[in-house]
């Protein structure tokens, strides 16, 4: 199964009041494991950019007055190829990423995204640990992967979609997402380059006593006894022996 966890950076929360995307980043990831396939591209919203916006990615008007506009075709329907028929994955993309995108690929007259073909890593984090906090970094704390790049460098669509991976991978079962055994244990742990600490697994230095007593161990060879020597068990002991 193919998805892509994806991200926007945006001047603003609603598109009807004239706000723009700035940024896209995805991650592409198969059977529950990152592929290392990704899309990026930054997006002259051919407007201002608000203060609250920007403190927020960081991304000014001048540094996006040289960007591809939305419509170019290396900025949406590239993105929209990227994408292609797969599920979508992201953080509150029911509530504002998809809503969003597809109102600017509306606009622009391009196919819009299938509203009922996205999972939001919100939603699942909110009926897992209910009442505790669901932003990308509390569950990013929650789950020992490491933010420091993006305290560093502040938001962004692609490592944020980076950080969505690792967590949704956690979210949905951990390492064992893949179901790829081929990996090795340090590959396993990370989810691109998403560093997640988790501690070595500690070897009991001997085997635990049987909780067996002697009295279940007789009881037992009685019962067996009394199934005779052509018995299914007495023939798998047979054959072990």
């Amino acid at each position: 199964m193919r998805q892509i966890v994806f991200d926007l950076e945006t001047t603003g929360f609603k598109f009807a009041e004239g706000h723009r995307i700035v940024e896209i980043g995805a991650v592409e990831m198969v059977n529950g494991a990152v592929t290392g396939q990704n899309f990026h591209t930054y997006v002259n919203p051919e407007r201002d950019m608000p203060d609250g916006a920007y403190k927020v990615h960081g991304l000014s008007a001048a540094f996006l007055s040289d960007k591809k506009i939305f419509t170019d075709k290396d900025v949406a329907p590239a993105f929209l190829e990227f994408v292609g028929d797969s599920q979508l994955v992201a953080h509150n993309g029911i509530g504002f990423d998809l809503p969003f995108l597809n109102a600017e690929l509306a606009a622009a007259r391009l196919p819009v995204l299938n509203k009922d073909n996205i999972v939001d890593t919100l939603h699942i984090a909110r009926r897992k640990f209910p009442g505790s906090p669901a932003s990308l970094d509390a569950l990013c704390a929650r789950f020992g992967i490491d933010t420091s790049t993006r305290e560093r460098d502040g938001h962004g669509a692609l490592l944020d979609s980076k950080l969505l991976a690792a967590v949704y991978i956690e979210l949905t079962g951990g390492a064992q997402a893949g179901l790829d055994f081929k990996r090795d244990d340090s590959e396993s742990a990370s989810s691109n380059g998403m560093k997640v600490n988790r501690a070595p697994a500690r070897q009991r230095p001997k085997p635990l006593a049987s909780f067996v007593t002697e009295n279940e161990k007789s009881a037992h060879d009685a019962f067996i006894a009394e199934m005779g020597e052509e018995s299914v068990w007495c023939r798998i002991v047979k054959a072990d022996a």
